[in-house]
């Protein structure tokens, strides 16, 4: 049996220890009434230290934690506080508001509900567990959308649930993976990058931040924070599946600009192919790919499946001004000017250098040129034609159309013949004089050069042409046109009708 000094002793020892725990406890009020949290922090921790089985001490110390933001330390003081006295309500409130910042809705629940049976009127605990069912309701609508891929949606529900769990990791991580999935790369990487700040080891925050770098084309470096996440976690599977698609997609890629390289093209496009084919969301590295295989096609001239690629490009990163490029070369090259001009205004509009102005003003030229007639095409030569080939082609064409050829033919067809051979002239007329021709190469305007088109005559060409021993002549009963210069007819003295002359049977041969 202890002696009544030594029980005094221990008693008046206690009592000692408790009054310096309430001096503590109360500096530590003052300061957080001050809102000096750090201070208010460490004098709660010495009134801890000094009477280690007071619950309203950690109850305290929990309440400065949660104003510092260091919510799992604080229900870590929470917890204790309500095992020291299951009855301390304020101890229940702060666990279940813990659990709600840190994302666990259900636990918080709990709490609160524990909370209304030691008090059923408390109006914060019925207020905070309504709290916590809003939370369990937008995490299951998000886990609906994102198996939907409705990724904004995911983003609003997470937004929305942030509001009353400011410090659950889990939906930060969820919100940040549908940024990435939305293309949204800088605010993604500022969500795992706060994150990472605050637990440099969390596998989910890695993962992010590779996925975000994957869909940039930044493909080497996702790799990288890829096989980091899955030291941290080896299961991972999200984690697993990004570093297997990437490294498969750099091989692919990379493979299939070597066979380019080396002159492979049908190699390099069954490549490519098979990377498209590897992880359609990730947009940046495809355009690329499908510019690649724009590039491809084009070599191996199937000009439309070029362009089709170079538009999937465009549709996936329609800031890529190589994919447009390479489809303004396409649509020049099937001459289709309208297309062209479209792309490389785009272009210039982005970049405005010499090279592009200068493509720019070619197709504008080009396009200009394809609105007036093509003589080429009328005279049926190529635009490096000879002048061997030029007269050629002008005997041939002059002569399949000449009015006499069709004079049994329907009046729609006589005219329609009639039309083609002054077009023919006037096609003749243009290309065989050098001048002519070099200004209409260049994409002149004939008409401002003092050129008048209408200024010739289609029978007077045909009578030069074909003129001399052999032709045929002009002279009898025929005379020089009447109807309008240029018009090509001559008129009949006997009928006084417009007409052409006849040819003779051995031009007709």
């Amino acid at each position: 049996m202890e002696a009544p000094c030594a029980i005094k002793e221990e008693v008046s020892a206690r009592m000692a220890w408790q009054r310096e725990a309430e001096s503590f406890k109360e500096q530590g009020n003052a300061y957080y009434a001050k809102k000096d949290y750090n201070e208010a922090y460490n004098y709660y921790t010495k009134a801890i230290d000094t009477c280690p089985n007071n619950a309203s001490y950690y109850g305290n110390r929990a309440a400065t934690l949660m104003m510092l933001g260091r919510f799992r330390e604080a229900l870590g003081d929470a917890q204790q506080s309500v095992r020291l006295d299951d009855s301390f309500v304020r101890g229940h409130l702060r666990e279940g508001k813990c659990h709600l910042s840190l994302g666990n809705a259900m636990a918080a629940s709990r709490c609160f509900q524990r909370v209304l049976e030691l008090d059923h009127k408390n109006t914060q605990a019925q207020q905070e567990l309504k709290n916590a069912s809003t939370v369990l309701e937008y995490e299951k609508i998000a886990e609906v959308d994102f198996e939907k891929r409705d990724f904004r949606k995911v983003v609003f529900c997470m937004d929305r649930a942030l509001e009353f769990a400011p410090a659950c990791h889990r939906f930060k991580i969820l919100k940040a993976e549908c940024l990435a999935l939305l293309g949204r790369y800088p605010e993604a990487q500022s969500v795992a990058s706060d994150i990472l700040r605050m637990d440099s080891t969390n596998a989910d925050a890695l993962y992010v931040r590779g996925l975000c770098l994957y869909y940039e084309d930044c493909i080497e470096k996702a790799v990288q924070f890829f096989v980091q996440a899955l030291r941290m976690a080896p299961d991972h599977e999200k984690a697993c599946l990004a570093c297997r698609n990437a490294k498969a997609l750099k091989a692919k890629k990379e493979d299939g600009n070597k066979a380019f390289k080396e002159g492979n093209y049908k190699l390099a496009y069954e490549l490519y192919t098979e990377a498209l084919g590897i992880d359609p969301n990730n947009i940046k590295t495809n355009a690329k790919l499908y510019c690649n295989r724009g590039t491809v096609n084009s070599k191996l001239r199937k000009l439309e499946e070029a362009i089709d690629d170079c538009t999937n490009a465009v549709k996936l990163d329609d800031t890529y001004i190589k994919a447009y490029l390479r489809r303004a070369q396409c649509y020049m090259d099937t001459e289709q000017y309208e297309d062209a001009v479209r792309d490389y205004e785009k272009v210039y509009q982005t970049e405005k250098t010499k090279e592009h102005k200068q493509l720019l003003k070619n197709a504008q030229v080009e396009l200009k040129k394809s609105k007036r007639k093509d003589y080429y095409k009328i005279l049926g030569v190529d635009k490096n034609a000879s002048e061997d080939e030029i007269k050629k082609a002008y005997r041939k064409r002059a002569l399949m159309h000449h009015p006499d050829r069709h004079s049994g033919a329907s009046a729609e067809v006589q005219k329609e013949e009639e039309k083609k051979f002054k077009e023919v002239g006037e096609a003749f007329t243009i290309l065989s004089d050098p001048k002519k021709k070099a200004r209409y190469d260049s994409g002149q305007d004939l008409e401002e050069d003092g050129l008048n088109m209408g200024d010739f005559d289609a029978n007077n060409i045909f009578k030069a042409f074909f003129g001399g021993p052999g032709g045929f002549s002009f002279e009898g009963r025929w005379k020089c046109p009447t109807v309008g210069v240029g018009s090509g007819k001559y008129t009949n003295r006997l009928t006084g009708q417009p007409s052409f002359p006849k040819l003779d049977a051995d031009v007709l041969r």
